[in-house]
């Protein structure tokens, strides 16, 4: 214990949390493309559109049904065949966006199914477009639905990054291999590695949490509702007066 706390920790630490430090960026930039994405794929394959359904259903049952690390590997070895070439770091977002998008279509697919139809009727009653109405009424309310889910998927994004590490990307377990072959402590270095990623994981959802509060309106953040605020309930979910 000793030697962990007074050797492994001062002189191997500062170089783990450089590769932690690649992690969120990877993170951070696969979620802000997937949540896009996500988004996009699920507005399309609810459209109706036939030609835009069938190629978006195509899509997520493909990035759904394969392995991460099998479309890691295609993506930075197989693309150069044709004259496509990425960097590791731009590869893994590439990789891990896509995957992300898929799962979450469905997740907003789901939100947005589950706001009440009255508030679209109600919204085209007063003349709004329809993008107005997804704009105004239904997106807001459904990304309050799948927030919870969202902040799930973005923790197994922190720990998923860890596959790019097979397309050379020196992000938190590389450097964590990197360690090991030069000390041949695997315990303490995983050891280490494992109280960054906990680390990693727990500040992000208390933060989704203090986001999913920050959004929830106050008479839900309470707990309870009041008379008047019933009344109001109409005019905060669809703008149109009782």
């Amino acid at each position: 214990m000793y030697d962990f706390l007074f050797n492994q920790i001062p002189q191997h630490f500062p170089f783990l949390l450089s590769g932690a430090v690649v992690t969120i960026e990877l993170s951070l930039v696969s979620m802000v493309v997937g949540l896009v994405l996500g988004l996009a794929v699920a507005l399309g394959r609810m459209s109706g559109r036939w030609w835009l359904v069938w190629p978006l259903n195509a899509f997520v049952e493909i990035w759904r049904d394969t392995p991460l690390i099998v479309q890691l590997l295609v993506i930075y070895f197989t693309l150069p065949n044709v004259g496509i070439t990425l960097p590791g770091f731009w590869a893994g977002v590439l990789g891990l966006s896509l995957n992300l998008a898929a799962y979450l279509s469905e997740v907003f697919r789901a939100a947005i199914q589950s706001v009440d139809d009255g508030q679209r009727m109600a919204g085209l009653s007063m003349g709004m477009s329809g993008f107005m109405i997804y704009w105004r009424i239904i997106l807001p309310q459904a990304m309050l639905t799948a927030i919870p889910t969202v902040g799930g998927y973005f923790i197994a994004l922190l720990k998923d990054c860890s596959l790019v590490s097979f397309i050379a990307v020196n992000e938190l377990l590389r450097n964590a291999t990197i360690v090991i072959s030069n000390t041949f402590d695997s315990m303490d270095t995983y050891f280490m590695v494992a109280i960054i990623y906990f680390a990693m994981s727990f500040l992000s959802s208390r933060l989704v949490a203090v986001i999913e509060r920050w959004l929830t309106p106050a008479y839900l953040r309470r707990g309870f509702v009041s008379p008047e605020q019933v009344r109001m309930l109409p005019v905060v979910a669809t703008g149109v007066p009782v």
